[in-house]
């Protein structure tokens, strides 16, 4: 089903989504905000610009978008996949509990804030470009990868990553040289066993963007986890 989104705002298209059956293409999406939010099932095709919060508590069903998306791309997200060509904005994947996001351009400041995992939900995105400043900002759990895809000089992430970090990993497509990670961060050269854990995250990727797996998984990268379970405690513990 086919659905124009010129002159609908977000209630009226959430509301034609929810009612088509099988496969849904949106066209002259224009900054609707809200789309997919807390849907499940829907396999939802969007040409045009989607508004903030694009599948925000999305509880499964695929999104992909032709081109850019704006900020808080997956809110809080449960399950299901959200895949951008182009590049996103701020706060993507903000409290992410599940499900993917595949971002194949840029992402801005404070991807992954707070990503967290609870026993088998373990949220992962990957971004194939690059990200801005506060990249994992308190990621208390998941997988965020990023691979710095048209990043030739190797400076695929901007200022302070991994600010309050004190769960989950990330894995950056880069010796990370001239990166400055704060102290209660590891950040070491991956091995051949760390590249077995995020090569299905990879392979996922690269068939849903049109990458070279191999080529991706050539260059070198880094690994960075936090140093123990809860790092932070001490700030916000009175002793």
């Amino acid at each position: 089903m086919v659905i124009n989104a010129n002159g609908l705002d977000h209630k009226a298209l959430n509301e034609a989504i929810r009612e088509a059956d099988g496969k849904c293409r949106v066209t002259g999406c224009c900054g609707q905000r809200f789309i997919a939010a807390g849907m499940s099932g829907k396999d939802i095709e969007i040409s045009g610009t989607p508004g903030n919060a694009l599948g925000a508590y999305l509880n499964g069903g695929t999104v992909t978008v032709e081109g850019n998306a704006q900020d808080a791309v997956g809110d809080t997200m449960n399950a299901g996949s959200i895949v951008v060509r182009g590049s996103i904005g701020d706060a993507a994947g903000y409290a992410m509990r599940g499900g993917r996001i595949f971002v194949r351009g840029d992402a801005g400041y404070r991807a992954g804030i707070h990503m967290k995992a609870y026993k088998d939900k373990v949220p992962a995105m990957v971004i194939g470009g690059r990200a801005g400043s506060f990249l994992g900002e308190y990621q208390a759990g998941g997988i965020i990868v990023v691979l710095g895809l048209d990043a030739p000089d190797g400076r695929i992430v901007g200022n302070f990553p991994c600010t309050g970090m004190h769960g989950g990993k990330m894995f950056l497509r880069s010796d990370c040289s001239g990166i400055a990670f704060p102290p209660q961060v590891t950040a070491r050269p991956a091995c051949a066993d760390d590249l077995e854990e995020i090569k299905p995250l990879i392979s996922e990727f690269c068939a849903s963007l049109g990458c070279d797996e191999e080529e991706v998984l050539s260059a070198p990268f880094t690994v960075v986890t936090p140093d123990s379970g809860n790092p932070y405690r001490q700030m916000y513990v009175a002793n």
